[in-house]
């Protein structure tokens, strides 16, 4: 018997053990494993482009949420600022848009413990004030 012969017929053995043990009820999958080794070498360059990518993209989701969160925090100063110059009259509905904005501020605040906060914490709290002493005498302006 040739050595041509001996590895033809053990690779044609190894090629059918291989196929039994897929399928035997022991979770061995031999032909999973060489195609998922295989999967990385040949895409390990996209994988470590692609790993990237998505740190880039969540710095930037990251960088537009904190944003988002400002332009909150600066609609509750300002509504706060209208109140304490008191020449500008709010409805009830100027208010609930205030208070969607705190809610939305706070919410993100809490579930973002990175994100530098504190920096509205007198004006909400004048806000709720005000919106409570004006719910109590039912007076909202009529603007």
């Amino acid at each position: 018997m040739s050595l041509q012969e001996i590895l033809a017929s053990s690779g044609g053995a190894l090629v059918i053990l291989m196929t039994l043990i897929q399928l035997a009820p022991i979770k061995v999958n031999p032909w999973s494993k060489i195609a998922k080794a295989i999967g990385k070498a040949l895409n390990g360059d996209v994988m470590t482009k692609l790993n990237e990518v998505q740190g880039r993209l969540n710095e930037h989701i990251r960088i537009d949420d904190e944003r988002n969160a400002d332009a909150h925090r600066v609609q509750i100063l300002r509504f706060n600022r209208e109140l304490l110059q008191d020449n500008i009259p709010h409805t009830q509905e100027d208010f609930i848009e205030a208070l969607s904005e705190i809610d939305f501020y706070e919410r993100y605040c809490r579930e973002h413990p990175e994100y530098e906060n504190n920096r509205a914490v007198l004006a909400i709290q004048n806000i709720e004030r005000v919106y409570s002493e004006r719910l109590e005498k039912h007076d909202f302006g009529n603007a």
